[in-house]
């Protein structure tokens, strides 16, 4: 087993690094691993419906999908991810339990009373410090889950914070659970790079053919160019959303205007927008306009600079219209 721990803590190179290694090694790999502030996407999730994005703007979060199906996680400096990769039988690779296994077992010899609750979850006095999620490649399964160590618990909720009423399709929605962090329930004082440090001792003594390993600088040009032509894009972060709908409604001093919008690939397919406004030109040019567009704040920008909106509603501007479309 090659065991691999690395400085980066950049998102998008450590979620390349993971389909990286799943595609192109053939031996079993074992990484620990740490993002700066960012959003993961479960796979089949809509990411604008799993994230509160005036926050994740405000704060400079980084949002980027993973490989794996599974819920929506938020990730700082003081959150540990641990990733398996390993071959086996076709059928016989999906065990949530076997992987997370290792885990339990360091926190028992640190006196933690940690458990697997099924079906994917670690937790410590029924609260969870633990996600985890797979994903299958041939006969090879990636296995990655969080360690919440010493995580800022008040940021992951205001992160993942988002408006139910605005979002509606068929992608798999986040369920919010109580968490804890690990180092709550520590009788020792140890930081996140400690804790780290114990997990790769206790990997590398239980599997003998364990050996450690650096990523090359192959490895790193290869992970790099994976990293720009996928993880960083829009299409692979927004546009690969499943299909869905958005409502939302503003209120104003001079009356309401709703919007409708159906977006398919993460583009505007249909508008409808609805109110007791009154206008001066038609707002149907408005609705045309938005078709084709890709749900997001810099192109609806640019293509709706030539809207006159006090025409349309009388009483505001391009920058609150496009503010409340997400």
């Amino acid at each position: 087993m090659l065991c691999i721990t690395h400085s980066s803590t950049d998102p998008f190179f450590n979620l390349a690094a993971e389909e990286y290694l799943l595609h192109n090694f053939h031996e079993n790999c074992f990484m620990l691993w740490q993002n700066e502030n960012s959003i993961v996407v479960g796979k089949h999730q809509n990411t604008l419906a799993e994230i509160n994005l005036d926050f994740v703007r405000e704060k400079n979060i980084k949002v980027v999908r993973r490989l794996s199906g599974g819920g929506t996680v938020f990730h700082d400096l003081g959150n540990l991810n641990y990733t398996f990769i390993i071959g086996g039988q076709e059928g016989r690779l999906v065990n949530f339990k076997k992987y997370s296994a290792p885990i339990l077992e360091v926190l028992q010899k640190l006196n933690v009373d940690a458990k697997f609750q099924p079906p994917n979850n670690l937790v410590i006095n029924g609260e969870k410090f633990s996600g985890n999620a797979e994903h299958i490649y041939k006969n090879r399964v990636l296995h990655h889950g969080t360690l919440l160590f010493s995580s800022e618990i008040e940021d992951l909720n205001l992160a993942l914070k988002v408006n139910p009423f605005k979002y509606k399709s068929k992608a798999v929605k986040s369920i919010p659970s109580r968490v804890t962090n690990i180092r709550e329930h520590l009788k020792i004082d140890i930081d996140v790079t400690g804790f780290k440090n114990i997990i790769m001792d206790y990997i590398m003594e239980n599997n003998p053919y364990a050996s450690l390993y650096e990523f090359s600088i192959k490895d790193i040009d290869n992970i790099n160019m994976l990293k720009r032509e996928k993880y960083q894009t829009w299409e692979w972060n927004y546009g690969y959303s499943p299909e869905y709908g958005f409502e939302r409604t503003f209120i104003t001093h001079k009356g309401a205007i709703r919007v409708n919008l159906y977006i398919s690939g993460g583009f505007i397919k249909e508008a409808k927008i609805q109110g007791d406004f009154f206008n001066r030109s038609e707002v149907s040019v408005l609705e045309v306009s938005l078709e084709g567009i890709k749900h997001e704040k810099p192109g609806l920008t640019k293509k709706l600079k030539s809207i006159i909106f006090p025409r349309c509603f009388g009483h505001i501007t391009q920058e609150e219209f496009i503010k409340g479309l997400f």
